[in-house]
């Protein structure tokens, strides 16, 4: 009762050990979707997949789920954000079955950001799961029993699951410790969040990471203004971006420009530390293109088989 889809691109281009680009794309707040499509549309064969967020900073959006089979339908492969905030065990087991029968593979599966942090601050956060707890799921749903280890009677899964990584952490060895439990758990890829410090970086890639033979994919942001570095500096935990860099975009004539210059820099560092990168570009997902030029990254193989 095996139901397994054949590989995506973005699976095929792991397991080949290419350089992988990502790049993230927010749901809409809303019922229509045609900004999204027409953002994720400028990615095409720029990018192996897009990830779709889940509820990011705990501010309401559509489901992750929905808006990535809409991208699947525009013919752009998803990575489907699942976040454990907003589900027990069951909605979230419920909902990695929907994924997989429509053809949705890569699932990043993430704790979530905390309730206080987001729109609806007095709401019910439910962290049934977490992340680690989260993967261990995902592999026994892949291997064909619930969370109990009952069967599923109706066929196994076949999901890719990735996760979230931080390598600027404070502590060293809880982030030794939580990489290495989510590689136990089942972790086949990750995703950084945004990196600032690449000596950092280079020092994770080096001394923990490198075991692993698992691809790690640096966050890469497009910083729009001097005031945009502050507002991140002071709304986004665990990210300090420094002061000559705030200092470049404020000196600089046309802030934006100077933004993907630094965006294209950081593209070029990270290319030569682990093997692959996530652009971030909130609301402006169509220079994410233009960014990858500057860098010198080529286009993609991203063929969407069906």
């Amino acid at each position: 009762m095996h139901h397994t889809h054949s590989p995506t691109a973005f699976r095929r281009a792991v397991q080949a050990g290419e350089f992988l680009v990502t790049a993230e794309v927010a749901p809409p707040k809303g019922g229509d979707p045609s900004h999204m499509i027409k953002m994720a549309a400028t990615l095409k064969g720029r990018v192996h997949a897009v990830n779709i967020t889940d509820g990011s900073r705990a501010v309401l959006r559509m489901s992750s789920l929905v808006a990535s089979i809409i991208l699947l339908q525009n013919g752009v492969e998803p990575i489907c954000q699942i976040a454990c905030r907003d589900r027990n065990r069951i909605g979230l087991q419920a909902d990695l079955m929907g994924a997989h029968a429509l053809g949705i593979q890569n699932i990043l599966a993430l704790t979530g950001d905390p309730v206080k942090a987001g729109d609806h601050p007095d709401c019910k956060a439910v962290f049934d799961l977490e992340a680690v707890r989260l993967l261990q799921v995902i592999r026994k749903l892949n291997q064909g029993v619930d969370c109990n280890d009952k069967p599923l009677t109706d066929g196994s899964l076949d999901l890719f699951p990735g996760a979230a990584v931080d390598p600027q952490c404070k502590s060293w060895s809880g982030l030794q410790s939580r990489f290495e439990r989510k590689i136990e758990a089942g972790a086949q890829f990750f995703q950084s969040q945004l990196i600032t410090d690449f000596e950092c970086l280079e020092k994770f890639m080096d001394t923990i990471a490198a075991g692993y033979k698992k691809p790690i994919l640096a966050g890469i942001f497009l910083l729009k203004s001097a005031k945009n570095a502050q507002f991140i500096n002071k709304c986004v935990p665990g990210v300090n971006i420094p002061q000559h860099i705030i200092d470049r975009l404020a000196k600089a004539k046309d802030p934006l420009e100077e933004g993907m210059k630094i965006a294209a820099e950081q593209v070029q560092i990270a290319r030569q530390l682990c093997q692959g990168v996530h652009m971030m570009a909130v609301k402006r997902e169509d220079l994410i293109a233009p960014i990858l030029d500057l860098a010198g990254v080529a286009t993609v193989n991203q063929l969407v088989t069906r």
